[in-house]
């Protein structure tokens, strides 16, 4: 039997009783997580340093190194995030409908867990905790399949969580880390409907394209992040500065980042030139396009082409473009975004109101940086990921959409005539 078979067997066997926990139970669970990833604060650097030097050896990039790093403050801010958690109410046995039927049957819907949840993510050890955190309090069991390049930092942060279930007198099985390495594992993985109740692939365009078309058991999709600043002709330079440097270069390697600058063609162009000279400043490359590069011929770096419309840079890299008005940047935005998170730079209501009409994306932002679209920031506690689809959940995904409902109906003998 595969490693990969036999640990979604022992989640699916070990998941009824996750379903069973008290609020309490499942809240000093996530105390006990807290804890034990800083008393193993050590073992979790040491792991991770041997992820990192191997990445460094092997050539990675800048971009995948950051979100592989892991440090004191990064330590802390899961442990925080896992405690945040607790604070949350239960989703698990909330009554959404509670009525009588005409024939006398009492019917309610109450939250359940979704079951097994199996999440397929890369270079980021933090979706390991984040992940199974939110999971375990839903009452679900979860089976992680990291990136070979974090897979050190993984191992020590699922003991971290294996300690913590058996410290609670709880089955470690309900948190499992699939170490085989190669694409035959994960591929195995998308197939096991019987064991897997739902997929949550995390990572670049390349994994989410591959589950999608290859996955048999049903998946929640978490979206790229190619995301969008526009920049209306009433927007004030005071204001736009800030947001477009945050939202860019703040942490230029997660899905929330801004990847393009839309400017309206009125703008004044002495603002935009102190906008892409602090973006240079701060290290970006300007990529532009030709009535950009006409206006700011210094500061551009290269030419925009087609084919970057829909890229994530997730790195200091930012496309920049001229539109007509807001029309033209709504219909720039659908046709090539990625659906997840837009901001407008605005004074002009009328044309805010029409732009979160319009664009079709999980999150929008009116005067601020796109860089919010997160759990945490939400006050969700931590995140599973964004979904940029539109059944079941959109935006952060969090203790609410890791459920599902059923239907419990009592009767005193009916029978259907």
């Amino acid at each position: 039997m595969s490693e990969v078979l036999r640990k979604c067997q022992q989640a699916k066997e070990v998941c009824p009783l996750l379903g069973l926990l008290s609020t309490e139970k499942k809240n000093a669970l996530l105390q006990s997580i807290a804890d034990s990833l800083r008393k193993n604060r050590d073992l979790i650097l040491k792991a991770n340093e041997k992820d990192i030097k191997a990445s460094k050896k092997a050539g990675s990039s800048n971009s995948l190194l950051d979100r592989l790093l892991l440090n004191d403050k990064r330590i802390e801010d899961m442990a925080a995030g896992v405690e945040a958690i607790i604070f949350l109410a239960d989703p698990i046995g909330k009554v959404s409908q509670d009525k009588t039927l005409y024939n006398g049957l009492k019917l309610k819907q109450v939250t359940v867990p979704l079951g097994v949840i199996a999440m397929i993510y890369e270079a980021r050890p933090n979706v390991t905790i984040d992940a199974a955190a939110l999971a375990l309090k839903a009452g679900n069991a979860i089976v992680l399949r990291g990136s070979s390049h974090a897979l050190e930092s993984n191992r020590a942060l699922v003991q971290c969580l294996q300690e913590a279930l058996l410290d609670c007198d709880l089955p470690k099985e309900a948190a499992v880390l699939i170490e085989a390495p190669g694409h035959q594992a994960t591929d195995e993985l998308l197939h096991l409907d019987k064991y897997v109740d739902v997929l949550i692939p995390r990572g670049g365009a390349a994994l989410i394209t591959h589950v999608k078309q290859n996955a048999t058991v049903p998946i929640l999709e978490t979206g790229i992040g190619n995301c969008h600043i526009f920049v209306d002709e009433s927007a004030l330079l005071q204001m736009v500065l800030p947001i477009v440097i945050n939202a860019k270069t703040q942490r230029p390697s997660v899905c929330n980042a801004a990847e393009k600058l839309l400017i309206h063609t009125d703008w004044p162009i002495q603002d935009g030139r102190e906008v892409l000279k602090a973006l240079k400043e701060k290290g970006v490359i300007l990529h532009g396009d030709k009535e950009s590069q006409s206006r700011w011929p210094d500061l551009i770096d290269a030419d925009l082409s087609i084919s970057e419309y829909e890229v994530e840079y997730l790195d200091l890299i930012m496309g920049v473009m001229i539109v007509k008005d807001v029309s033209d940047a709504i219909k720039h935005i659908n046709t090539y975004g990625s659906h997840h998170s837009e901001a407008i730079l605005t004074q002009n209501k009328t044309n805010k109101d029409r732009f979160f009409a319009m664009v079709d994306s999980a999150a929008l932002y009116y005067n601020t940086s796109t860089r919010f679209t997160d759990g945490f920031e939400y006050g969700y506690g931590a995140e599973i990921g964004i979904s940029t689809q539109k059944l079941h959940a959109r935006g952060p995904m969090a203790l609410e959409q890791l459920c599902s409902s059923k239907y419990l109906i009592e009767g005193k003998g009916q029978i259907r005539q």
